[in-house]
Parts: structure tokens; sequence; C-alpha cells
């Protein structure tokens, strides 16, 4: 059975420990700032990695969504406030269902 040193355990530094000295604890603006940005970044990437598994451009996607190629570029940077229903739109030409789950 392997010894754990409690005394090095407590010294490491963990992403939550990272990302406050970085951004600030949670509720502050810099970390809100922060988790927003992260959070777009993640959603858009995985629109943009379903585009290409589908081999489709951002052109083909924002004909089919009735968006621009501009904004569909800006939402898969994660640099796009995307609402809702646009993002519904633009998954569902990318063939990403949602189905609702209550817990």
């Amino acid at each position: 059975m392997i010894k754990i040193n409690e005394e090095k355990l407590a010294k490491l530094s963990t992403t939550n420990r990272m990302l406050d000295e970085k951004y600030g604890v949670h509720g502050t603006e810099t970390r809100d700032e922060f988790d927003e940005s992260s959070i777009s970044w993640y959603y858009g990437n995985m629109l943009k990695e379903r585009r290409k598994q589908l081999k489709m451009t951002q052109k083909e996607v924002a004909e089919k969504s009735g968006r621009e190629q501009s904004y569909i570029a800006r939402v898969e940077r994660g640099k796009a406030d995307i609402q809702l229903t646009s993002f519904f739109r633009i998954a569902s030409v990318l063939g990403i269902r949602f189905i609702p789950s209550f817990l």
C-alpha cells in the first residue's frame, strides 16, 4: 500500500487555487469574466470540432443556420455573446441534439 505524505500533498497547487491567484476568487468581477469566456470557448470549440468532423465550412453552417459566416467564426472562437436560440440552431445544423434532463 502506498503511503501519502500529507505535508507534501497540502503544498501541491490545485487548479482552483491557481485560478484564484490569477483571476480572483469566485464572485469577483475578474473571475466571473474568466469563467464566462472559458465557457464560451468550450462551447464554441465543441461546435467547431463537430463542423470539422462533418467536413463543413463555416459558410455552409452560416447559410443553413441563417447567420453570417463571420458570426460563426466568432462563436467558434468563443468571442460571440451567443443566445441560446442561436446556439441550438447552429447545433441542429451540425446534428447535435439536446435532450432535457431533470434529475
